[in-house]
């Protein structure tokens, strides 16, 4: 769908599918009730309507957890309205019932609702959706023109054979290629079940499309959110392996807010197989977005530049390394006079014996309990050293997870893995090394002279010079195929610890880089400043929130240092109790940026009415990161559309953020 709106200021507003509440909603929002929401939007002034991904992603709730990187999620369809549906409207009033008086979606119950009466739908209905998927028959053309759902619907049919179990633990067709699937596709047996996920996907591409047209003919702006990676059980990985490296795990480096880094579990792209067909997977993947959105998000755009991956035995991410990136070869560590022995103190960790028992004694009260298990410490995970009172870990330990499997008590478990992530470099491949995170708070980095940290300091960052030159080129490279891949606006999430290059490339592209206010400040200054609003540079989206983080509110009453921000904003004396008040200063100031898009959490908006205020601000976020519960990505509007579209003092105070004149500085024309 090609971009119409995308080079003028607009306000957006952020809502995940499954929150919208429509007059035909079975306890979940459906691809219908975006028309509902958008024909609301258009009375507000919002002309950009920015969606959570929806991709089917089974029984896991993330929407960042995909199967599948085409196939759109059952849980949105609109059972109603298939033609087939006509005689079910007992069986729908049920799911209403169950479900519509809920607060937050039951993801699971619902999802499995559907699943069933589409089932019951099918059984009754299969002979005369046999005939439509013959090869000129409509289902037979739409798969024709969609091949992926081949793929996927052989990957459906098999997983729940295996109970839904990853495909990597199934009892056969862990391994196939192009030719079995199509074998698979094509055999008899399975050809009822094969179209039941086909006909679901027809339905599903019938209604999102007919939805995002109705959202175009009203001069809505959709955009999609494309998550960078897919899960490890995904149809992709599975059907296509040559284009991942299942080696390694991608996430993200320590930080203030995860000490231990964070490990996604997702696989990263080899993204030299991918050059070899021209990047088909990925174009493909645009191709199928466009028939729905004139703008999308590129998620984490930082993993097209360089991505942070962890060995796959690790949980944690502390040990992990930017792929691509110039490696600190043997050659150069000898360079420095590091001799076979010193080399190996700064890149494997040694244990000091006592420190060993120390450790052990202080987390184990019993004496005899700790001596016994210091005997299942350095028999099972250590190595002596000649005869030091030093101890390497075995050659079986190759990771965190060799480390837990190995049952210790709690305190032996906490001091080895602490231990193992005591080192300067991690020795990746033989005689390539790459520095670890914490390495200057390591046992080897504090043994070092003053000279040699200086000398190693000095290499270090020779190398991430001349990495960051290759980062800026593959970024730029990858970022222009999908650029050259589709008319639609693409939009970056950049944020973490962004290089310079990827400001710089962004820029280049005329891409949209994302600021959240609340982060969005000189960090190196003192005082951490604010940027102020004027500065924001002309090709971003500017938001005072994320489904990451907490909501404006709860950010507001639990979390903001409030004389700061209210230093900031020049507005010295607001509530330190959120209330609409305080919504429209702070989200008028934000509509003032300089930003193209200016876009706020349809909560957000919400708050500028007294009326939809729930008793626990928490109560009103979308994810909680580094939780798994039923809570997160089930967020639900607090009524209906019909009723939040009735509130006049909510529809008058968001048509007044698109009259917010903007503040535009000298540097709002440039990233910063």
């Amino acid at each position: 769908m090609a971009n119409t709106q995308g080079n003028h200021r607009l306000i957006g507003t952020v809502v995940p599918v499954g929150a919208l509440r429509g007059e035909r909603t079975l306890g979940v929002g459906e691809f219908p009730d975006l028309v509902e929401f958008a024909q609301w939007c258009v009375k507000m002034g919002v002309g950009l309507i920015q969606l959570l991904p929806v991709n089917d992603t089974g029984y896991e709730s993330s929407p960042y957890s995909a199967l599948t990187a085409f196939a759109l999620h059952p849980l949105y369809l609109r059972i109603g309205d298939l033609p087939e549906a006509a005689s079910y409207t007992q069986d729908l009033e049920e799911i209403s019932r169950r479900f519509e008086k809920k607060e937050r979606f039951p993801y699971g119950e619902i999802l499995r609702a559907k699943m069933d009466l589409l089932r019951k739908i099918y059984a009754a209905h299969k002979t005369e959706i046999g005939e439509r998927a013959k090869p000129k028959g409509p289902l037979g053309k739409w798969i024709d023109t969609n091949p992926w759902v081949k793929e996927y619907a052989v990957y459906r049919r098999l997983k729940e054979k295996n109970g839904e179990k990853s495909w990597k633990d199934w009892a056969s067709h862990r391994t196939v290629t192009a030719k079995d699937i199509e074998a698979l596709w094509g055999n008899e047996p399975y050809r009822e079940e094969h179209l039941f996920w086909a006909w679901i996907q027809e339905a599903l591409d019938t209604q999102f499309s007919r939805a995002a047209a109705a959202l175009a003919e009203a001069g809505i702006l959709l955009e999609g959110d494309l998550p960078i990676l897919m899960n490890e059980d995904s149809c992709d990985v599975w059907a296509h392996p040559e284009y991942f490296r299942r080696d390694l795990s991608a996430g993200a480096p320590p930080d203030m807010y995860s000490p231990d880094g964070q490990n996604w579990g997702f696989p990263i792209y080899d993204w030299e197989a991918q050059a070899k067909d021209d990047y088909a997977w990925w174009r493909q993947r645009l191709k199928t977005a466009e028939k729905y959105y004139q703008a999308y998000r590129i998620d984490h755009v930082l993993g097209f530049f360089r991505i942070w991956a962890s060995p796959h035995g690790d949980n944690s991410s502390i040990l992990g390394r930017y792929i691509p990136a110039v490696p600190v070869e043997l050659q150069d560590l000898t360079g420095l006079g590091f001799d076979k022995p010193r080399i190996r103190w700064i890149s494997q960790p040694h244990l000091p014996s006592g420190e060993v028992w120390n450790a052990l004694r202080e987390g184990i009260r019993e004496s005899n309990d700790a001596a016994a298990e210091a005997e299942r410490v350095f028999s099972q995970a250590l190595d002596r050293i000649g005869q030091e009172e030093l101890w390497l870990f075995k050659d079986t330990i190759r990771g965190e997870k060799d480390i837990e499997a190995l049952g210790l008590h709690p305190a032996a478990r906490s001091y080895l893995l602490w231990a193992w992530h005591n080192r300067i470099f991690l020795e990746y491949e033989k005689g390539r090394f790459a520095p670890v995170w914490f390495y200057r708070n390591s046992r080897g980095y504090a043994s070092l002279s003053e000279e040699e940290r200086r000398s190693l300091e000095e290499l270090l960052e020779k190398k991430r010079v001349d990495s960051e030159k290759i980062w800026e080129k593959q970024g730029e490279k990858l970022l222009k195929v999908l650029i050259a891949s589709s008319p639609m606006l693409p939009c970056a999430e950049d944020l973490g610890a962004v290089p310079g290059c990827v400001p710089r490339v962004l820029t280049k592209l005329n891409i949209l880089g994302l600021r959240v206010v609340r982060w969005f400040r000189d960090w190196n200054a003192e005082g951490q400043p604010y940027i102020p609003f004027e500065e924001y540079p002309e090709l971003s989206v500017c938001t005072l929130a994320v489904h990451d983080s907490s909501t404006v509110r709860e950010w507001w009453d639990r979390e903001v240092d409030q004389q700061h921000f209210c230093g900031f904003i020049g507005e010295p004396s607001l509530p330190k109790i959120y209330n609409p008040g305080t919504a429209k200063i702070l989200l008028h100031k934000a509509a003032a940026a300089a930003s193209r898009f200016r876009v706020f959490q349809i909560q957000d908006l919400l708050h500028l009415s007294p009326k939809w205020y729930a008793p626990d601000s928490g109560s009103e976020r979308i994810n909680v990161p580094g939780t798994a519960n039923d809570f997160n990505w089930t967020y639900r509007l607090p009524a209906p559309i019909s009723e939040l579209s009735r509130d006049k003092d909510l529809l008058n105070a968001v048509q007044k953020l698109g009259s917010v004149k903007p503040k535009l500085g000298k540097k709002s024309k440039e990233s910063p």
